[in-house]
């Protein structure tokens, strides 16, 4: 009964992209609340999902609405990313915590990090030991559930250790924009931990390369009046320009002549 219990947890997981306690409740109504959320313990452990308020968020679900795997991503508008990627690390600053997001953009940014006692943050590993690898710069690596398809972590575990630093510059890459959703990833885990990170942020630099314009995936982590710059390889659309000019958002093409 418990395998069989579990196993159907499972498939709902694979299936919704939200499930209640209520909901369990009633499938399993000899099953007792504290031992459904254990159920669901276990599976945000295994990185299947991550618990809300009233029951759990599915990241498997979640998963089949993102906008691919980092590997393919990397090998996409590969000119675009390295100069949109040349352009922001010219914000870092010497003595302030900076963020580094996960997103193939910021993948980009390691060859135009100078050598200089820099302090970063990130969700990303593999981002992590390169940035190591350049000598002065420190990093704090977040820990939590690691997704290895996208190659970041996410979950309560990344969420409290969030909390016990410091940032002050950050850098983020959405997966769509558009003046109706504003910025957006499919991922519920790494959309409440890029939001945690635009509420501590002073300064939020968005990376955003022209694959993502008009595009809406299910999370919003902002919108448009929580950022500072918007660096981007073309011309927005006229309603997201009137929407950064209104917000006093600053729009840099990379692209566009001096």
């Amino acid at each position: 009964m418990f395998n069989e219990r579990r196993d159907a947890i499972q498939r709902i997981l694979n299936k919704k992209n939200f499930i209640s306690y209520q909901e369990l409740g009633s499938m399993f109504p000899d099953v007792s609340v504290m031992t459904l959320r254990r159920d669901i313990e276990f599976f945000e452990k295994n990185g299947s999902c991550t618990k809300v308020r009233g029951g759990a968020k599915s990241l498997l679900y979640s998963r089949e609405l993102s906008d691919g795997t980092i590997a393919a991503r990397m090998q996409e508008n590969v000119a675009s990313k390295e100069a949109i990627a040349r352009v922001a690390a010219s914000y870092l600053e010497i003595g302030r915590a900076t963020f580094l997001d996960s997103g193939s953009t910021l993948q980009r940014i390691v060859p135009f990090v100078p050598n200089e006692r820099f302090s970063f943050v990130t969700t990303s590993p593999q981002l992590a030991m390169d940035i190591a690898s350049i000598g002065l710069p420190s990093i704090n690596l977040i820990g939590g559930l690691m997704d290895a398809e996208n190659q970041t972590v996410s979950g309560m575990q990344a969420m409290r250790f969030l909390q016990s630093v410091n940032i002050d510059i950050a850098l983020l890459s959405p997966s769509g924009v558009s003046a109706r959703s504003g910025f957006t990833v499919g991922n519920f885990g790494e959309c409440e931990l890029k939001r945690a990170v635009v509420e501590k942020a002073r300064l939020v630099i968005l990376l955003l390369d022209a694959s993502k314009i008009d595009k809406s995936l299910p999370y919003t982590f902002c919108s448009m009046s929580e950022i500072g710059i918007i660096i981007t390889d073309g011309p927005l659309p006229q309603e997201l320009l009137d929407e950064a000019a209104a917000a006093g958002t600053e729009v840099i093409n990379v692209f566009s002549a001096p």
